[in-house]
């Protein structure tokens, strides 16, 4: 019941980033970028900035009450969408229905009572593989508003899609209080609210979100962000370029299980190893974009001082007082590095790259020995396949999957007793990742003019959180067990089975 209200929730989560769309794409607002950015965004801030009270409350009441109530309370604010007619309409519906984004705190912390450690990343992981219904919005609710609308024919009907949303909050809450159990941790149920609060004040805690603010926060930003980047770096139709994106998200959620059944088998640490390692590789590859690149090349410098009497295409002659005529061949230019079919097929793999030489000089000309006669001009095209884009951000968010839930493995390992509070502050840092990393992209976008900027961010991130994991792995071996460490370093250590 924990996964399928989370599913619930999270389609509910991210349904305005396909309704915001499609009622600015058929003309009933005329809502700027900026407008649209905020729409799309308010729910998403709303469901992370609230993740810790909401974490605390289940701690202290139990998951069954608190989550039941989350369901139905989000399923009016929801509705009330149906009713919108203006902007700060808009705004305030979506404060309330993102809410929903909460029921990711409650959900971690009402699970995790009910398991012991062994099954803790396991359990926690089938749990989080609820995110796969940020791709059935993704998918569904276009077809949906489509249906609804008569293919736009009958704009109005879009009202009826928050409806639907409304429902099944509504459905799920009321199935979700008649069909579980309260259960409280004992330790937990006891505790002050400066007790609940006193696990925020471990460097560790901070450490977790700044790897979620990754895993999550990255996963629902490229939720976003991958329309507009196929739509612009590839001229794709925005149904296929949604497509292409749910190739990102749909993944991510739903192998999040395959991540916790890894950390409970091999740890979660030596999970986020391969999480970051693999995610630093992807991020580098996606670095490179689409170009076009003129370059200076080889060219021709004269061997001799002396006169140029002769240019051609294919030559040019310097006659020398000591030595006499000396000619020099320059390679032309043959025909054009890539046709237009090419260039539009989508299916080049390599770059590919061509080089000539230009004349710099004219008949009558001075020229000094070592002096260029001819410059090098190098063309690279290089067309960063769409296909194998696709694929390297199917495996990061495939990564960010298992990363999720392996983060997550850590939490009741450390902080048994404050899973609700740990939780929700982790969780708090990876929905503001998901507020925080779009706006992001967009700066460096306006900045750069490179839609792979989002990678290089995401890249240098990545090498940060990998590089302070991997200190504080030596810190903790040098104070357990400096003798194997010190083994390992020299090359002495013994293994066995």
């Amino acid at each position: 019941m924990n996964t399928f209200a989370f599913s619930v929730c999270f389609a509910a989560w991210m349904m305005n980033g396909v309704l915001i769309t499609f009622l600015v794409d058929n003309g009933v607002y005329d809502w700027d970028a900026a407008d649209m950015g905020w729409l799309i965004g308010i729910p998403v801030l709303t469901g992370a900035v609230f993740r810790l009270p909401l974490g605390l409350a289940t701690d202290k009441f139990g998951g069954r009450i608190v989550y039941g109530l989350l369901l139905i309370a989000c399923a009016v604010p929801m509705y009330m969408v149906s009713w919108c007619g203006t902007y700060w309409e808009f705004f305030a519906a979506g404060l309330g229905f993102g809410f929903a984004g909460t029921s990711f705190a409650v959900g971690i912390a009402y699970t995790s009572v009910w398991f012991p450690k062994s099954m803790q990343g396991t359990a926690l992981g089938i749990f989080g593989a609820g995110n796969a219904g940020a791709a059935l919005t993704t998918l569904g609710a276009p077809h949906l508003l489509n249906y609804l609308t008569d293919n736009g024919s009958h704009i109005e009907g879009w009202r009826h899609l928050p409806k639907f949303y409304s429902g099944m909050l509504l459905v799920t809450g009321i199935v979700f209080l008649l069909t579980t159990t309260t259960r409280i941790s004992p330790g937990s149920a006891r505790k002050t609210l400066t007790q609940r609060l006193a696990p925020l004040k471990n460097v560790r805690v901070w450490r977790f979100g700044l790897y979620y603010f990754f895993v999550f926060g990255g996963f629902v930003a490229l939720a976003q962000w991958l329309v507009p980047y196929y739509v612009n770096a590839y001229s794709m139709t925005v149904t296929m370029a949604g497509t292409l994106a749910a190739c990102n998200s749909l993944p991510s959620g739903v192998i999040r299980a395959a991540g916790g059944w890894l950390s409970d088998r091999v740890g979660a640490r030596a999970v986020m190893y391969w999480v970051f390692g693999l995610s630093l590789v992807s991020c580098g590859l996606l670095i490179i974009p689409q170009m076009d690149i003129h370059a200076p090349g080889s060219g021709v410098m004269a061997k001799t001082a002396g006169t140029v009497v002769a240019v051609t295409g294919n030559e040019i002659t310097v006659n020398s007082p000591k030595s006499g005529d000396k000619t020099y061949t320059i390679k032309k230019k043959q025909g054009s590095l890539v046709s237009d079919k090419e260039r539009n097929s989508g299916v080049m793999v390599f770059p590919r790259s061509m080089s000539w030489q230009e004349s710099v000089v004219e008949v009558g000309q001075e020229v000094k020995k070592k002096e260029l006669l001819a410059r090098g001009v190098t063309q690279i095209f290089f067309q960063a396949n769409v296909w194998i884009f696709t694929v390297l951000s199917l495996v990061l968010g495939a990564v960010m999957g298992i990363g999720k839930a392996a983060v997550y493995k850590h939490i009741p390992d450390y902080f048994p007793e404050d899973v609700g509070v740990v939780g929700g502050i982790v969780g708090v840092l990876g929905g503001l990742g998901g507020f925080v990393c779009p706006v992001i992209f967009g700066y460096l976008l306006r900045g750069t003019g490179l839609w792979t900027s989002c990678w290089m961010f995401f890249f240098v991130f990545v090498a940060v959180c990998l590089f302070w994991m991997h200190v504080v792995v030596r810190r903790l071996m040098k104070q357990e067990a400096p003798q194997l460490l010190r083994d390992i370093e020299s090359g002495h250590a013994i293994l066995k089975d």
